[in-house]
């Protein structure tokens, strides 16, 4: 709950505000609000100094310093556009409120990429079963690399783009996820946890989660080490539209030889040497989430049985080509490679 340290109560003395705007430092602002932790204001240091030089004195009460219009978000009713009025404005600790304008948190914009309003749901269920005897006594998500778990690793980076809402689907081992994590509250944020009595596929445990927050959900695997921009995702997902986007993850095929074009065995066409881009599914997605309940109760369901039956329904699932990092941690491999590509790539 470290965001309180930007708050103080209305009724406080301007010499305590004066105490607390020293520790903060660099982010010196406080956010006054009143006894429900509702906001009041906003108080700089050059509040105080404006006020001072009006002969008013540091034991009158905070909020006759104050400014009584400071910016904000809803959490529940904001855009990214916001975001960018905002870090434009060089404006980089924002008060969040909920419906009744209680702060529920303090966002800085000097360590977080944005504020992406989204509920995030990593599945991490699996046995793992390539990777053993790495995964006999732990769950595979809880192999490190770089000393820190792969999984945390995606929930360091979804938080660095203001996600604060999680969602862990466990199964396999899942009582070491939730003594490691918790509640979230040593990460600043919410985490929650859903488990599977039995396997339910890549999607088919998200079904059974009530009380999303947003109305987008993204959706990913807890083995995959990737540097994806997540605010471009969101904004592609909804500058297009769609009703589902996914990560996908392009592979170029050289063919050695000259590719010929034929129609009843005569030749059309030729190309020497060609090289096709194929896309792979990245297994991250970006769904609404009315669209959830279309994943069957308690049923074995795929990302890509809702896929396809988007595509049946003629809804937009749109490909979203990955323009950065991406490994899927499946192999002994592939975690080895895991290792030695951390030194070298920033996440």
């Amino acid at each position: 709950m470290t965001f309180k340290k930007h708050l103080i109560k209305q009724n406080c003395t301007v010499k305590e505000a004066l105490a607390k705007l020293d520790l903060l430092a660099a982010d010196a602002i406080l956010f006054v609000v009143d006894e429900d932790q509702k906001l009041v204001g906003s108080l700089t240091d050059g509040d105080v100094r404006r006020g001072l030089l009006k002969d008013m004195s540091i034991n009158q009460k905070v909020v006759d310093f104050i400014q009584p219009n400071p910016k904000y978000i809803i959490k529940s009713n904001y855009k990214v556009e916001d975001l960018d009025k905002f870090r434009k404005a060089n404006l980089k600790v924002i008060p969040v409120l909920n419906d009744t304008h209680q702060v529920i948190n303090v966002i800085n914009f000097r360590f977080l990429k944005s504020y992406l309003p989204i509920d995030a749901i990593i599945m991490a269920g699996g046995r793992g079963t390539r990777l053993k005897p790495l995964t006999d006594n732990t769950p595979k998500p809880l192999l490190k690399v770089a000393e820190k778990p792969i999984i945390e690793h995606n929930i360091d980076r979804l938080i660095s783009y203001g996600i604060d809402d999680f969602w862990l689907s466990i199964n396999y081992l899942g009582e070491q996820l939730q003594n490691y994590f918790k509640n979230g509250e040593s990460k600043g944020v919410q985490i929650n946890y859903v488990t599977e009595d039995k396997p339910l596929g890549t999607v088919g445990a998200v079904r059974s989660i009530e009380n999303l927050q947003h109305d987008t959900v993204l959706i990913t695997n807890s083995d995959i080490l990737t540097n994806l921009d997540y605010e471009d995702f969101y904004q592609d997902f909804l500058q297009s539209e769609a009703d589902l986007s996914v990560v996908t993850i392009p592979y170029e095929v050289l063919i050695p030889y000259a590719v010929l074009e034929t129609q009843e065995e005569r030749v059309k066409s030729f190309k020497e040497k060609p090289t096709y881009t194929y896309y792979s599914n990245g297994g991250i997605y970006l769904v609404k989430k009315e669209l959830l309940n279309l994943i069957p109760e308690n049923e074995f369901y795929n990302a890509t049985d809702l896929m396809a039956e988007l595509i049946k329904q003629e809804r937009k699932v749109k490909s979203y080509p990955l323009r950065g990092y991406w490994l899927d941690i499946g192999k002994h491999e592939d975690f080895k490679k895991a290792q030695e590509d951390f030194k070298h790539i920033k996440f």
